[in-house]
């Protein structure tokens, strides 16, 4: 059960764009106090919106037998939703920085938050992007339905919660022990993913819901 949840949670995981926003955070005037935010934001939204699937799945009973279909039911569905974003994804590339007639385009919510860096703004980020998607619904609908007792719920949640914000804990971390380095590394990262981090998301999305809707469709023809 754990290793699976795992899975799911580093496939959700895979987000360009948080850790881009870590590396503006970093080299802001508040380097420390903003990117911590940014991690608190991330870490809170993550814990409540694990906890609230985790009961919400319970509530419903799909962690008992007798709701087979059901639970292989919302396995696949969570698959073809993924597959559907990945989808969407490929066919819309970025969009350009002008509009057809020329002028320039009104920057993005993201943009605008991370153009004049603060702890508040650092804050709504975190809870922003770190909502729930399909492969961290899946990560914990893996721990809803395995009907272990507390303990080893609980501690598969915090699993999937850690994982799942490794894109913004970790360079944290790192970069109060080695700012430096970490400064100098994530500018080479980051680099490389406003090239390849769209195709990098779709990869994560395509593995996680093909193993959704596999499990799923297998599951159901029991």
């Amino acid at each position: 059960m754990l290793g699976q949840a795992a899975g799911f949670a580093l496939l959700a995981a895979v987000s360009p764009t948080a850790l881009l926003v870590m590396a503006v955070f970093l080299g802001s005037d508040n380097p420390r106090q903003t990117a911590l935010t940014y991690v608190a934001g991330a870490m809170i939204m993550t814990t409540a919106m694990a906890v609230a699937v985790l009961f919400v799945l319970r509530a419903t009973g799909l962690n008992e037998p007798r709701q087979h279909a059901p639970r292989y039911g919302l396995r696949l569905g969570l698959g073809v939703i993924a597959l559907a974003v990945s989808v969407y994804l490929s066919r819309h590339k970025r969009p350009a920085a002008a509009s057809r007639d020329g002028q320039p385009k009104r920057p993005g919510l993201v943009t605008r938050l991370t153009s004049s860096p603060s702890p508040r703004a650092a804050f709504a980020l975190g809870l922003l992007l770190f909502a729930p998607s399909a492969t961290f619904v899946a990560a914990v609908q893996v721990i809803a339905t395995a009907n272990e007792g507390p303990p080893i719920t609980a501690a598969a949640i915090i699993v999937v919660v850690i994982l799942t914000a490794l894109t913004v804990w970790l360079p944290l971390l790192t970069y109060l022990a080695f700012p430096d380095a970490t400064t100098r590394i994530l500018r080479t990262v980051n680099e490389w993913l406003r090239v390849r981090g769209q195709l990098l998301v779709i990869g994560a999305l395509w593995i996680a819901g093909g193993i959704l809707v596999v499990d799923g469709a297998l599951g159901l023809s029991r």
